[in-house]
Protein backbone atom coordinates (compact mmCIF):
# COMPACT_ATOMS: atom_id res chain seq x y z
CA UNK A 1 0.00 0.00 0.00
CA UNK A 2 2.91 2.22 0.82
CA UNK A 3 4.37 1.81 -2.37
CA UNK A 4 1.28 2.09 -4.47
CA UNK A 5 0.60 5.67 -2.65
CA UNK A 6 4.27 6.76 -3.16
CA UNK A 7 4.02 5.99 -7.18
CA UNK A 8 0.82 7.62 -7.09
CA UNK A 9 2.51 10.45 -5.32
CA UNK A 10 5.58 10.41 -7.96
CA UNK A 11 3.08 10.14 -10.59
CA UNK A 12 1.05 13.30 -9.42
CA UNK A 13 3.89 15.50 -9.71
CA UNK A 14 4.35 15.17 -13.71
CA UNK A 15 0.12 15.86 -14.19
CA UNK A 16 1.09 18.96 -16.47
CA UNK A 17 2.34 16.63 -18.73
CA UNK A 18 -0.27 13.72 -18.69
CA UNK A 19 -3.87 14.94 -17.30
CA UNK A 20 -6.39 15.68 -20.01
CA UNK A 21 -8.86 18.57 -19.01
CA UNK A 22 -12.38 17.94 -18.90
CA UNK A 23 -14.75 19.96 -20.79
CA UNK A 24 -16.73 20.56 -17.64
CA UNK A 25 -19.93 19.22 -18.99
CA UNK A 26 -22.11 17.52 -16.39
CA UNK A 27 -22.97 13.77 -18.12
CA UNK A 28 -26.13 14.06 -18.96
CA UNK A 29 -28.82 11.66 -16.81
CA UNK A 30 -29.93 8.58 -18.69
CA UNK A 31 -33.50 7.98 -17.29
CA UNK A 32 -34.73 5.61 -20.12
CA UNK A 33 -31.76 3.45 -19.87
CA UNK A 34 -32.93 0.92 -17.12
CA UNK A 35 -35.82 0.75 -18.78
CA UNK A 36 -34.54 -0.04 -22.17
CA UNK A 37 -32.55 -2.71 -20.41
CA UNK A 38 -35.67 -4.10 -18.98
CA UNK A 39 -37.66 -4.07 -21.69
CA UNK A 40 -35.48 -5.30 -24.73
CA UNK A 41 -33.31 -7.34 -22.50
CA UNK A 42 -35.52 -10.17 -21.94
CA UNK A 43 -36.97 -9.96 -25.65
CA UNK A 44 -33.69 -10.06 -27.14
CA UNK A 45 -32.14 -12.76 -25.22
CA UNK A 46 -33.62 -15.55 -26.69
CA UNK A 47 -33.16 -13.96 -30.31
CA UNK A 48 -29.14 -12.97 -30.14
CA UNK A 49 -26.80 -16.17 -29.96
CA UNK A 50 -24.48 -14.71 -27.52
CA UNK A 51 -21.78 -16.50 -25.04
CA UNK A 52 -20.32 -13.77 -22.16
CA UNK A 53 -17.24 -15.51 -20.57
CA UNK A 54 -15.47 -13.66 -17.67
CA UNK A 55 -18.22 -11.09 -17.04
CA UNK A 56 -17.26 -10.86 -13.35
CA UNK A 57 -14.43 -8.95 -14.10
CA UNK A 58 -16.14 -6.13 -15.13
CA UNK A 59 -16.29 -3.93 -12.02
CA UNK A 60 -20.08 -2.30 -11.62
CA UNK A 61 -18.68 0.97 -9.92
CA UNK A 62 -16.39 3.64 -10.28
CA UNK A 63 -14.43 4.76 -13.30
CA UNK A 64 -13.50 2.09 -15.96
CA UNK A 65 -12.46 2.01 -19.64
CA UNK A 66 -14.29 -1.28 -21.71
CA UNK A 67 -11.65 -1.90 -24.49
CA UNK A 68 -12.93 -3.78 -27.24
CA UNK A 69 -11.68 -4.96 -30.70
CA UNK A 70 -13.96 -3.04 -33.41
CA UNK A 71 -15.49 -5.06 -36.77
CA UNK A 72 -18.92 -4.28 -37.55
CA UNK A 73 -21.57 -1.81 -35.93
CA UNK A 74 -23.28 -4.00 -33.85
CA UNK A 75 -20.00 -4.29 -31.53
CA UNK A 76 -20.68 -0.96 -29.09
CA UNK A 77 -24.33 -2.68 -28.97
CA UNK A 78 -23.38 -5.69 -27.82
CA UNK A 79 -20.93 -4.51 -25.53
CA UNK A 80 -23.29 -1.85 -24.17
CA UNK A 81 -25.72 -4.77 -23.90
CA UNK A 82 -23.23 -6.92 -21.95
CA UNK A 83 -22.41 -4.58 -19.17
CA UNK A 84 -23.57 -4.54 -16.26
CA UNK A 85 -24.02 -0.82 -16.26
CA UNK A 86 -24.27 2.11 -18.57
CA UNK A 87 -21.59 2.59 -21.19
CA UNK A 88 -20.73 5.51 -22.96
CA UNK A 89 -19.45 5.61 -26.53
CA UNK A 90 -18.08 8.77 -28.19
CA UNK A 91 -20.26 9.19 -31.54
CA UNK A 92 -19.75 11.51 -34.67
CA UNK A 93 -22.35 13.71 -34.95
CA UNK A 94 -23.59 11.70 -37.91
CA UNK A 95 -24.88 9.30 -35.93
CA UNK A 96 -27.17 11.88 -34.53
CA UNK A 97 -28.56 13.74 -37.43
CA UNK A 98 -31.55 10.91 -38.16
CA UNK A 99 -33.88 11.80 -35.53
CA UNK A 100 -34.84 8.34 -34.10
CA UNK A 101 -31.47 7.11 -33.99
CA UNK A 102 -30.33 10.35 -32.12
CA UNK A 103 -33.46 9.96 -29.65
CA UNK A 104 -31.68 6.62 -28.73
CA UNK A 105 -28.23 7.37 -28.81
CA UNK A 106 -29.06 10.34 -26.30
CA UNK A 107 -31.36 8.33 -24.26
CA UNK A 108 -28.71 5.51 -23.93
CA UNK A 109 -25.93 8.38 -22.60
CA UNK A 110 -23.71 8.18 -26.04
CA UNK A 111 -21.89 11.32 -26.68
CA UNK A 112 -22.29 13.48 -29.58
CA UNK A 113 -18.18 14.40 -31.28
CA UNK A 114 -17.13 16.45 -34.32
CA UNK A 115 -14.90 15.72 -36.19
CA UNK A 116 -13.63 19.11 -36.87
CA UNK A 117 -12.69 20.04 -33.24
CA UNK A 118 -9.59 17.54 -33.36
CA UNK A 119 -8.55 14.51 -31.03
CA UNK A 120 -7.97 16.47 -28.12
CA UNK A 121 -11.73 17.00 -27.65
CA UNK A 122 -12.47 13.95 -28.04
CA UNK A 123 -10.40 12.73 -25.21
CA UNK A 124 -12.01 15.33 -23.04
CA UNK A 125 -15.27 14.37 -23.92
CA UNK A 126 -13.78 11.09 -22.86
CA UNK A 127 -12.30 12.45 -19.77
CA UNK A 128 -15.91 13.67 -18.49
CA UNK A 129 -17.52 10.04 -18.62
CA UNK A 130 -14.62 9.07 -16.38
CA UNK A 131 -14.14 11.74 -14.50
CA UNK A 132 -18.21 11.51 -13.44
CA UNK A 133 -16.92 7.88 -12.48
CA UNK A 134 -19.06 6.20 -15.46
CA UNK A 135 -18.13 3.67 -17.71
CA UNK A 136 -16.25 4.67 -21.02
CA UNK A 137 -16.66 2.24 -24.21
CA UNK A 138 -13.75 2.62 -26.45
CA UNK A 139 -11.85 1.06 -29.36
CA UNK A 140 -8.46 1.31 -29.41
CA UNK A 141 -7.94 0.74 -32.88
CA UNK A 142 -9.57 4.21 -33.64
CA UNK A 143 -11.98 2.63 -36.24
CA UNK A 144 -13.29 -0.25 -37.35
CA UNK A 145 -11.15 -2.66 -38.89
CA UNK A 146 -11.83 -2.83 -42.57
CA UNK A 147 -9.06 -6.09 -42.92
CA UNK A 148 -10.52 -8.90 -45.11
CA UNK A 149 -8.26 -11.69 -43.99
CA UNK A 150 -6.81 -12.38 -40.38
CA UNK A 151 -5.52 -11.12 -38.12
CA UNK A 152 -8.49 -7.93 -38.41
CA UNK A 153 -7.02 -6.83 -35.69
CA UNK A 154 -5.52 -3.20 -36.42
CA UNK A 155 -2.63 -1.48 -34.00
CA UNK A 156 -4.25 0.51 -31.38
CA UNK A 157 -3.57 4.13 -31.26
CA UNK A 158 -2.47 5.43 -27.48
CA UNK A 159 -5.62 7.75 -26.63
CA UNK A 160 -6.60 4.68 -24.36
CA UNK A 161 -3.40 4.88 -22.94
CA UNK A 162 -3.53 8.27 -22.12
CA UNK A 163 -6.70 8.37 -20.96
CA UNK A 164 -5.68 5.63 -18.78
CA UNK A 165 -2.97 7.73 -17.51
CA UNK A 166 -4.90 10.85 -16.99
CA UNK A 167 -7.39 8.77 -14.89
CA UNK A 168 -4.69 6.24 -13.11
CA UNK A 169 -7.36 4.57 -10.81
CA UNK A 170 -9.54 3.90 -13.52
CA UNK A 171 -10.03 0.07 -14.36
CA UNK A 172 -9.49 -0.69 -17.88
CA UNK A 173 -10.73 -4.10 -19.00
CA UNK A 174 -10.12 -5.70 -22.35
CA UNK A 175 -13.00 -7.11 -24.52
CA UNK A 176 -12.35 -9.60 -27.47
CA UNK A 177 -15.71 -9.57 -29.57
CA UNK A 178 -15.85 -12.47 -31.74
CA UNK A 179 -18.45 -13.51 -34.65
CA UNK A 180 -19.56 -9.83 -34.95
CA UNK A 181 -18.64 -9.26 -38.33
CA UNK A 182 -20.57 -12.53 -39.60
CA UNK A 183 -23.65 -11.47 -37.47
CA UNK A 184 -23.42 -7.88 -39.60
CA UNK A 185 -20.45 -7.00 -41.81
CA UNK A 186 -20.50 -3.65 -43.17
CA UNK A 187 -21.33 -2.87 -47.27
CA UNK A 188 -22.87 -6.99 -46.87
CA UNK A 189 -25.36 -7.35 -44.38
CA UNK A 190 -28.27 -4.60 -44.51
CA UNK A 191 -29.52 -6.54 -41.58
CA UNK A 192 -28.02 -7.96 -38.63
CA UNK A 193 -27.95 -12.25 -38.62
CA UNK A 194 -28.95 -12.60 -35.04
CA UNK A 195 -28.55 -16.52 -35.67
CA UNK A 196 -24.61 -16.45 -35.98
CA UNK A 197 -22.94 -16.98 -32.73
CA UNK A 198 -21.25 -14.09 -30.88
CA UNK A 199 -18.68 -14.65 -28.53
CA UNK A 200 -17.41 -11.76 -25.97
CA UNK A 201 -14.46 -12.61 -23.81
CA UNK A 202 -14.11 -10.19 -21.01
CA UNK A 203 -10.21 -10.45 -19.37
CA UNK A 204 -8.85 -9.37 -16.33
CA UNK A 205 -9.12 -5.50 -15.48
CA UNK A 206 -5.98 -3.41 -15.02
CA UNK A 207 -5.56 0.22 -13.51
CA UNK A 208 -2.73 2.72 -15.15
CA UNK A 209 -1.02 2.86 -11.27
CA UNK A 210 -0.64 -1.07 -11.17
CA UNK A 211 0.75 -1.36 -14.93
CA UNK A 212 2.98 1.36 -14.51
CA UNK A 213 4.60 -0.33 -11.08
CA UNK A 214 4.49 -3.55 -12.64
CA UNK A 215 7.98 -4.95 -13.68
CA UNK A 216 6.08 -6.69 -16.77
CA UNK A 217 4.32 -3.53 -17.62
CA UNK A 218 5.89 -0.14 -16.99
CA UNK A 219 8.65 -1.41 -15.10
CA UNK A 220 8.92 2.32 -12.84
CA UNK A 221 9.86 3.23 -9.92
CA UNK A 222 8.31 6.36 -7.35
CA UNK A 223 12.40 7.17 -7.77
CA UNK A 224 11.72 7.00 -11.17
CA UNK A 225 9.25 8.91 -12.00
CA UNK A 226 10.97 11.90 -9.76
CA UNK A 227 14.03 11.76 -11.45
CA UNK A 228 11.85 12.16 -14.95
CA UNK A 229 9.93 15.19 -13.53
CA UNK A 230 13.69 16.62 -13.35
CA UNK A 231 14.01 16.65 -16.82
CA UNK A 232 13.02 19.18 -19.16
CA UNK A 233 9.59 19.12 -21.13
CA UNK A 234 10.49 17.48 -24.17
CA UNK A 235 12.42 14.76 -22.76
CA UNK A 236 9.71 14.14 -20.16
CA UNK A 237 7.30 13.80 -23.47
CA UNK A 238 9.44 11.34 -25.05
CA UNK A 239 9.23 9.29 -21.86
CA UNK A 240 5.69 8.93 -21.45
CA UNK A 241 5.13 8.30 -25.06
CA UNK A 242 7.23 5.13 -25.24
CA UNK A 243 4.84 4.20 -21.73
CA UNK A 244 1.50 5.20 -23.67
CA UNK A 245 3.15 2.93 -26.75
CA UNK A 246 4.01 -0.14 -24.59
CA UNK A 247 0.68 0.00 -22.46
CA UNK A 248 -1.13 -0.15 -25.59
CA UNK A 249 0.64 -2.76 -27.37
CA UNK A 250 0.18 -4.93 -24.36
CA UNK A 251 -3.37 -4.24 -24.30
CA UNK A 252 -4.11 -4.74 -28.00
CA UNK A 253 -2.05 -8.50 -26.89
CA UNK A 254 -4.33 -8.73 -23.90
CA UNK A 255 -6.75 -8.85 -27.20
CA UNK A 256 -5.24 -11.12 -28.92
CA UNK A 257 -4.79 -13.68 -26.39
CA UNK A 258 -8.78 -13.06 -25.23
CA UNK A 259 -9.31 -14.49 -28.83
CA UNK A 260 -9.50 -11.58 -31.09
CA UNK A 261 -9.78 -12.31 -34.83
Amino acid sequence: MEHTQALFSAWSKLDQHWRIPTTGIRMPPTPSYAFLRWVFSPLMRPLVNTRIRGIHYMPTKGPVILAANHLSHVDPIMVIASARRPVRYLAKDGHFRNAALRTLMRATGQIETKRDEGGDQALSNAADVLAAGSTLGIFPEGTRSKRVEAPFLLPGKTGVARLAASFPNANVVPMALLGTRDVMEPQVHKWPRLWRRITMNVGKSVTWLEWLGHPEGGAMKPADLDHLATQDDHEIRAALAKLYRKFTDQLMQSLTVLGAP
